[in-house]
């Protein structure tokens, strides 16, 4: 504990001196390049607000993306090139899509737009890509497909459009420019596409089109899922299913809920039969000769062998960290109980020997995942589960994760638990409620031809009704 808190402050000092020194550097920089000290003083205010607010992101990825747009714009203005060779719109969807924060965007967008402006000595064309690249911030913000982008590269296109056309006070005097202001936001939107993958990887983040592709079941680890462990896939399913629609419910992203849900067991591909979603009548035995701690050792070690499988096939960092979370420190309570019932007079457990080594979900989508891990599980052991019973497993569930303080990390307020917990018992009931028992159909002869015979023949009160 004292030295995760050492590595903590050691971390911030570390960026507040990574950002003292950006700041301080601006200012010799600006004096080299002949800008105007009132440049470097708006984005030091600028980033210190960034610094201050509550958006979880690292500053310095928001100021490699401002810096990518004022090099670009510096070298294009001294070269005297048109002010539409300018790719400014592919930053604002770009920060839109790595950060998913409008906030965040919206000031990486005006710091952009305020140093374009100075460069060119036109304010107008600064409020021209302040418009639009807000305009296409917005539209990315859901976008879950390459179409998307272009879309919102179109819009922002027509929107540039729009606005030459009103500072030009509704003249048409440059014909040449509109074309090319659309193309700009075009080809602003499929420079984003091309660069995307590469962002990700650099920022460490995963964006909804990377999901998606995540979500395709030709991905040959859910290929794999599907033929050698069908019992987890089917629960990976059902738990990504909770996850989203939890997600949605208290604003978390549902869509990296749901994908990380589908990866989070992917180590139980190397000892199938160990688990019990996956055990055939002649693997019902597989833990009888092994001793509680053996037994829990191969339970546990599906978590290290499903981070490895995905260092394997490459999968984001962000699914990673579902796959090391979604048990946290959680007691393998089944067979801890299975050890202490064979213990020696003069033996003792330690409880800490059956926990999963963790980290805890330390965001609020890992968090929801392991919740509804959980919840899925122990409501599919339950002999008759009708809605009482599902309502109180899921809330047991949840309340025990708290207080064994597997969710202190992560963020979740007591009125998400609520949330959460309400969506878990709808869709749960949904699944697993209890089926009505059908009356066996009569399959003999005699029987059948009797019942036709009583059928042809309408009774005495039949005749009576009908009269």
């Amino acid at each position: 504990m004292i030295q995760q808190t050492l590595v903590n402050k050691l971390a911030a000092h570390k960026s507040t001196v990574i950002y003292i020194i950006a700041c301080a550097l601006l200012f010799p920089v600006s004096y080299i390049l002949k800008i105007n000290f009132v440049i470097p003083l708006f984005l030091i205010c600028i980033f210190a607000y960034l610094k201050n607010s509550a958006i979880k992101y690292n500053l310095l990825y928001a100021i490699f993306l401002f810096v990518i747009i004022f090099v670009s714009s510096y070298f294009i203005v001294k070269e005297k090139l048109p002010y539409y060779y300018i790719p400014f719109c592919a930053i604002p969807m770009l920060s839109t899509m790595l950060f998913l924060s409008l906030e965040l965007t919206l000031l990486v967008t005006l710091a952009s737009s305020v140093s374009i402006a100075y460069l060119t000595n036109n304010i107008y064309l600064g409020i021209l890509f302040l418009t639009s690249g807000t305009v296409a911030s917005i539209l990315v913000l859901k976008a879950r497909s390459r179409s998307h982008i272009i879309r919102a590269g179109f819009i922002a296109g027509l929107t540039q459009m729009a606005a030459l056309f009103f500072i030009q006070n509704f003249k048409i005097s440059f014909t040449d420019s509109y074309v090319m202001f659309l193309l700009n936001g075009i080809i602003s939107a499929m420079a984003v596409i091309g660069v995307l993958r590469i962002f990700e990887y650099l920022f460490n983040t995963v964006t909804n089109v990377s999901l998606l592709e995540l979500a395709d079941f030709n991905h040959p680890l859910l290929q794999r899922m599907t033929l050698e462990i069908p019992g987890t896939y089917h629960h990976s399913l059902v738990v990504g299913n909770l996850s989203e629609a939890a997600a949605q419910a208290i604003g978390a992203n549902a869509l990296l809920a749901r994908i990380g849900a589908y990866y989070h067991d992917i180590g139980k591909l190397q000892k199938p039969q160990y688990f019990s979603e996956n055990q055939n009548p002649e693997d019902t035995g597989k833990h009888e000769g092994l001793t509680p701690t053996m037994s829990k050792m191969v339970i546990m070690n599906h978590v290290n062998e499903g981070v490895e499988l995905a260092k394997e096939y490459k999968l984001n960092t962000k699914l990673v960290d579902f796959i090391k979370q979604h048990h946290g420190t959680s007691l393998v309570y089944y067979f801890y109980r299975r050890a202490l019932e064979g213990l020696e007079d003069d033996q003792e457990i330690m409880e800490e020997g059956f926990r999963y080594p963790g980290p805890k979900p330390d965001t609020k989508e890992t968090a929801i995942v392991l919740l509804a891990d959980s919840a899925e599980a122990a409501t599919r052991a339950l002999t008759n589960p009708d809605a009482i019973s599902i309502k109180n497993v899921v809330h047991k569930i949840i309340n025990n994760k708290f207080i064994d303080g597997q969710l202190e990390k992560c963020n979740l307020s007591l009125a998400d638990l609520e949330k959460i917990s309400a969506v878990f018992i709808r869709i749960l009931a949904a699944i697993y409620h209890a089926r009505v028992t059908y009356p066996e159909v009569q399959k003999s002869g005699n029987n059948h031809k009797e019942s036709s015979k009583e059928n042809s023949h309408p009774s005495q009160k039949d005749k009576t009704s009908g009269s």
